[in-house]
């Protein structure tokens, strides 16, 4: 694509960033056939095709953004499936990033929308005003229908029923490796996954212990900045992220770490791109390429430890249930890992089946079925079709977000792919899981 950038505009690190990116695009359009909101709506403006040439002439014009060009950013989920499509390795990530920050520094929302950003960005990324939130939204659940806003009304009915007790393994400490100490690793345990779901990162010490890994959660690190971060706003996203790359530095230049292991994808994302983020700071630019090279998915780690054996696996768990795998947008697409969970999952005892369209993204994406709650859940019938369709047992994800968009409306359990994981090598039974819902109740199972 042909730009118009002058010399003035390049010399902003971030123009001359997207500059980059829109000259390797080659408007082919294969994007479009794989961009949920074009398949939804259908509109040219919805595919990240559109948006470019409206990211475009935004900035190449250097104008105020308009309501047009903000409803059509608006309406990207950042699932990025387009770069995985993309034959020409347009960074369409990096791009869509700096619109928004463009457009929250230069837009004024109405006065509703400003302010269901500004609580977003208050409430979800500090667990215990999240928790509070949660406690509040389950007392309003049954008004949700009186609501005259539609992002309110999703706001009450996507409240879990059930706010698990705080997890005291979410606390600044470490754990001992079971055994011989093959890794010391960091485990980001996150911010709105600690309100939600507890289970998920006390599964993911026993797996790392039980294969001889020492787990450190330092002290310090904590929301790893995408919520703020996909809102535009890039200073306070900046501040989150920075927090981690000091506290994580202190591990490794202390006793070391061998990877900084995550198990919501979402988060994972961002962190692999802290390089990026951080590339024009003279002070955090070299700290947070080391943290980015540390950067792991649970299931790469995983894989890494079984050295491509398989684990011992406690086998009547396991046999005779099927996992219908859900894989997160922000692994997929935004990691390329793509096959891991399953080999795990397949490795443990379990029948893996994958649903049609499973490059589609469910509506989660962080805030976004909040934000666009019609969007989303014309994303999440069409996501629970296709899972249910291969009647399951359990579906199981490796995002926080995926498993609240899911679980909201799916008839079967929705588990973390690290909660069956543990059970199947002895750990306790994933609580979402009980005799009564699954569909082969037959089956003898462990507790």
């Amino acid at each position: 694509m042909q730009t118009t950038f002058t010399e003035e505009q390049l010399s902003d690190p971030a123009i001359r960033r997207s500059n980059e990116i829109l000259r390797a695009c080659v408007h082919c359009g294969f994007c479009t056939a794989t961009c949920p909101t074009y398949q939804v709506l259908g509109d040219e403006l919805d595919s990240p095709r559109g948006r470019i040439y409206l990211i475009k002439d935004m900035l190449e014009n250097a104008r105020e953004p308009d309501e047009k060009t903000v409803k059509h950013i608006d309406r990207c989920l950042s699932c990025l499936a387009c770069m995985t499509t993309c034959p020409s390795g347009v960074h369409y990530m990096h791009l869509v990033d700096h619109a928004r920050e463009y457009i929250d520094q230069r837009y004024k929302r109405p006065f509703a929308d400003r302010a269901l950003r500004w609580m977003l960005a208050r409430i979800l990324p500090h667990p215990m005003r999240f928790r509070v939130a949660l406690l509040g939204a389950k007392i309003g659940r049954p008004f949700a229908r009186f609501m005259p806003d539609a992002r309110l009304r999703a706001m009450l009915e996507m409240a879990p029923r059930h706010v698990p007790p705080v997890s005291r393994n979410d606390d600044p400490q470490t754990f001992v490796a079971g055994g011989v100490r093959r890794k010391r690793v960091a485990l980001m345990t996150g911010c709105a996954q600690k309100a939600l779901n507890t289970d998920i990162n006390d599964a993911t010490i026993r797996l790392l212990t039980r294969r001889g890994c020492e787990v450190v959660v330092a002290e310090g690190a904590g929301c790893c900045g995408a919520l703020t971060h996909h809102m535009g706003k890039t200073s306070e996203s900046h501040k989150s992220a920075a927090r981690n790359i000091r506290a994580w530095v202190a591990e490794i230049d202390g006793e070391g770490l061998d990877a900084i292991v995550i198990n919501t994808s979402g988060c994972g994302t961002t962190v692999k791109d802290y390089g990026h983020m951080f590339r024009n700071d003279p002070d955090l630019s070299a700290d947070a390429a080391r943290v980015s090279a540390l950067a792991k998915d649970i299931s790469e780690v995983l894989v890494d430890l079984d050295n491509g054996l398989p684990r011992p696996v406690v086998a009547a768990v396991a046999d005779g249930l099927t996992v219908a795998y859900h894989a997160a947008c922000s692994l997929q697409h935004g990691q390329q890992i793509k096959t891991l969970p399953k080999e795990l999952l397949k490795r443990a005892g379990f029948t893996v089946v994958e649903p049609a369209e499973s490059h589609l993204c469910c509506g989660s994406a962080g805030t976004y079925n909040l934000m666009q709650p019609v969007i989303s859940g014309q994303l999440k019938e069409r996501k629970l079709r296709n899972l249910e369709a291969q009647k399951p047992d359990i579906i199981a994800a490796g995002n926080i977000g995926c498993m609240m968009q899911i679980g909201s409306a799916a008839r079967v359990p929705v588990v973390h792919t690290v909660e069956l994981l543990d059970w199947a090598s002895g750990g306790p039974k994933p609580p979402a899981i009980n005799d009564g819902n699954l569909q082969n109740s037959a089956i003898p199972r462990l507790s």
